[in-house]
């Protein structure tokens, strides 16, 4: 049985949707669970329903633009005071815009970076001195899908390439410290985010194997299982959460229109 006794786990973007959902399965498995986001009304309440749940102290919420070293440091800084230790990074926050390449203007382009790449990048150098220091931790970046082939938007299919690459770059300079980097990389998931733009999520379900987007908590189990001590062998790996999307949109379209499939 997965369990996260006694470890405390920083979620961003974990107001609301998929880091909400990680933020329920996380406090159910026994671990503390910071709350970071921009979303304060939201974070509040969930915090507030978690501890209620589960016993006062599990949940707390704490303002975090991930864009900002500044304030990346005084979210671990609070963690650490609080709770004494930080075990877990979810880096889930994360934004998506359309736009091809001559659609994107370079102020998009830096926009899906900073928050997608950047935020990542910081959080991982936020987080790493606290896990070296007691001994280990686990950090699971969010990527998508859309990083595992080409995509048509393409500022948000190079930010969740970069997350990629960054997950291979961080295993790599922290598996002596005991400290474990791995990425899921979800595709068509149903929350506000997604539900934003209904045609690009009816056509992303369409060629999914799966015949459905996925829903926030078929992410989160994954990303508690990378939490846990059960992954303690697993650092560097790509884990597609996608109803097979990246086992092959195209020929399915391809089977369906032959009458393969």
């Amino acid at each position: 049985m997965v369990t996260l006794d006694g470890k405390v786990v920083l979620i961003t973007g974990g107001a609301r949707g998929q880091g909400a959902a990680e933020a329920e399965l996380v406090a159910a498995m026994g671990a503390r669970v910071v709350i970071g986001d921009l979303l304060e009304a939201e974070g509040v309440e969930l915090a507030g329903v978690l501890n209620a749940r589960h016993g006062t102290g599990t949940a707390h919420f704490a303002g975090l633009d991930v864009r900002s070293e500044e304030s990346w440091q005084r979210i671990v800084a609070d963690a650490l005071a609080r709770y004494g230790r930080l075990d877990g990074l979810v880096n889930n926050a994360g934004i998506a815009r359309p736009g091809t390449i001559l659609d994107t203007a370079p102020s998009l382009w830096d926009e899906l970076m900073d928050v997608n790449a950047r935020g990542s990048f910081l959080g991982i150098r936020a987080v790493a001195p606290a896990m070296i220091e007691q001994g280990g931790g686990a950090i699971v970046n969010i990527g998508s899908a859309v990083a595992l082939a080409g995509y048509h938007a393409v500022a948000y299919g190079v930010s969740k390439w970069a997350v990629r690459g960054l997950t291979k770059a961080a295993a790599l300079e922290f598996a002596a410290s005991g400290i474990r980097v791995n990425a899921v990389h979800p595709g068509v998931v149903d929350t506000p985010m997604v539900a934003a733009n209904p045609r690009q999520r009816d056509a992303v379900t369409a060629v999914t194997p799966a015949g459905r987007p996925a829903v926030p908590a078929d992410i989160a189990q994954v990303v508690i299982f990378l939490l846990s001590d059960g992954a303690s062998y697993l650092t560097g790996a790509d884990i597609p959460v996608d109803g097979g999307f990246s086992s092959g949109a195209a020929a399915l379209q391809i089977a369906r229109a032959t009458g393969v499939l």
